[in-house]
């Protein structure tokens, strides 16, 4: 059996130019990186702002395990499928960070006959997106430690500041650090620590802003700190905004690729799902809207995560919502939600299948809860048996779901033509009542209650002393207004990863808040959840190598 990267370095690319002019797009549309990558300028962004949107379609999925989903694979292909039944369709997809890619989860290009290209590009340094918002984090970090050895005019309190150095690693030795050590000349002494990449606020900005002069706007918003008199100091009370936006320039304009049968990919923007919002760049959804006439998106991790803030987070920044939303599940995952160890999931087990089918449940109960359309997507395994995929079917048309099996990983397109064509059906069948899940003029801890009972289905929630003491802060300033991003476990509906299915009468602890002035939330962090992941025992780092011609091996 091939391996991802061999399909992907079999696979035929056409030029660029080539990829954009079946949307109608021309080679002066386009920032060309090299043959086969491409930014689109900011004059065709400004000009398909003003076309009508098409249909979205959210691809989500249960709570991933060890088993594996599939939902980016299920979204690639998907949107090859429906380019083959004659519906054309652009795909907008987040940018892999080199922390899983390097360590365990593994890229976020696809796999099999389902995958953007070229892959090893993607999942690499790409087109410096990832370095150009490193850079500006950590400028900022500079800038404002600079501030404090250059007199701290603005009087802030080093042991106050929220702001972190951040890198695109997983490097769990940074999580707490030291700066500022080595005498006068050095700094002033104080605790640190880093985050990843994606889980910086200037990631969160840069998919959420709609030009530079908004991304500008939102990055004088951000909140580095407080004073000694605990009033929140802004990057705008430091007059950086300008350098920090100038440092993101070509960062925020959408990269252009494509899959393995030549549908037009947008892939921009990265941050997790499960310490950040999950979505790509509204810039990219936007525009890809306007290029085809279906978009097929994902949103990362579980639909109590990434689906939950592609609803009540981007949805408002987007103006438009999904025509559906596609849940993806595999029979194995199931069947580890149901109670079956890894090693087991080869075996038939219809019984694990149905306890397990809960956990699927309770993410298509969520999504309608929004108003929406739901298809189940099973995305097939050859350890699939016809009695477990019949199973399955029978118990989503039991709760009236639309349901397909989809092989895209092994059969392309051809494998996703009756998903395609159920979700084409759905969409054209069914309007769209799409509602948040909690109204906008409610207080933080009402958005917290309602996502904790009603999407995750727990029985209350728990704030520890800081948090409760950061409520206060927070209703303050008003700043208890903004949507709530939280940051949880993925692999189960709590804030415990080893409670897997469905969950109930669990409580979720708040144990600290850090607010996103910027990006326009406050990220809630639950349980033990790190905004810095660690390295596994054997990282996927171990298998990768390069070739003396500079191909890439190993990469999956």
């Amino acid at each position: 059996m091939k391996t991802d990267i061999e399909i992907s370095q079999e696979a035929e690319l056409l030029p660029i130019k080539a990829v954009a002019e079946q949307v109608g797009l021309t080679e002066d549309d386009l920032e060309a990186f090299g043959k086969y990558k491409a930014k689109i300028e900011f004059d065709t962004l400004r000009r398909l702002a003003e076309k009508p949107a098409g249909k979205l379609i959210l691809v989500t999925s249960i709570n991933p395990t060890p088993a594996g989903e599939g939902k980016s694979t299920v979204t690639i292909g998907l949107g090859d499928a429906l380019n083959a039944i004659g519906k054309p369709t652009v795909i907008a997809l987040r940018e892999p960070s080199l922390g899983p890619v390097m360590g365990i989860k593994g890229g976020a290009t696809g796999g099999g006959y389902a995958q953007v290209l070229p892959m090893e590009d993607i999942n690499l340094h790409f087109t410096g997106d990832m370095h150009a918002i490193t850079t500006a984090n950590n400028a900022l970090a500079a800038l404002l430690d600079n501030h404090l050895q250059q007199g701290n005019q603005l009087s802030i309190d080093p042991r106050r500041i929220i702001w972190k150095r951040v890198v695109d690693l997983n490097d769990r030795a940074l999580r707490h650090v030291m700066v500022g050590l080595g005498g006068p000349i050095q700094g002033v002494p104080r605790e640190d620590g880093f985050d990843i990449t994606v889980a910086s606020e200037i990631m969160a900005i840069l998919c959420l802003a709609t030009d530079i002069e908004d991304l500008k706007q939102r990055i004088s918003n951000i909140i580095v700190g407080y004073t000694y008199e605990r009033e929140p100091v802004t990057v705008a009370d430091l007059k950086v905004e300008g350098a920090i936006a100038l440092l993101l320039k070509d960062a925020i304009k959408p990269n252009l690729v494509q899959t393995i049968y030549h549908t037009p990919a947008l892939v921009h923007g990265g941050p997790f799902a499960n310490i950040a919002h999950g979505c790509n760049s509204i810039l990219a959804t936007q525009t890809a809207l306007r290029l085809g006439e279906y978009t097929v998106t994902e949103a990362g991790f579980g639909a109590d995560l990434g689906a939950e803030k592609f609803l009540d987070i981007k949805v408002p920044n987007l103006g438009k919502a999904p025509d559906a939303v596609v849940v993806v599940a595999t029979i194995r995952a199931l069947k580890m939600h149901g109670g079956v160890s890894k090693d087991a999931l080869g075996l038939e087990n219809v019984a694990a299948l149905v306890k397990g089918f809960a956990n699927l449940q309770k993410h298509i109960e969520n999504m309608k809860a929004y108003g929406l359309p739901v298809v189940v997507a099973i995305n097939e395994f050859v350890t699939d048996t016809a009695d477990e995929i019949q199973a399955l079917k029978e118990l989503c048309e039991a709760i009236q779901v639309p349901v397909e099996l989809t092989s895209v990983w092994g059969a392309g397109p051809v494998g996703g033509k009756a998903l395609a064509e159920r979700v084409v059906q759905v969409i054209e069948a069914e309007t769209p009542n799409f509602h948040t899940i909690y109204a906008s003029g409610v207080s933080l801890e009402e958005k917290i209650t309602t996502i904790v009972t009603e999407i995750y289905g727990g029985k209350d929630v728990s704030f520890s002393p800081k948090a409760l003491n950061q409520l206060k802060t927070f209703h303050k300033y008003g700043w208890n207004r903004l949507p709530v991003c939280m940051a949880k476990t993925q692999y189960s509906l709590s804030d415990n990863p080893a409670l897997l299915g469905r969950p109930e009468d669990f409580t979720v602890t708040i144990r600290e808040f850090v607010p996103k002035l910027g990006a326009g939330f406050i990220v809630a962090l639950t349980g033990d959840v790190m905004t810095m992941p660690g390295l596994p025992k054997h990282p996927a780092a171990l298998n990768m190598d390069v070739m003396p011609d500079g191909t890439a091996v190993g990469l999956f």
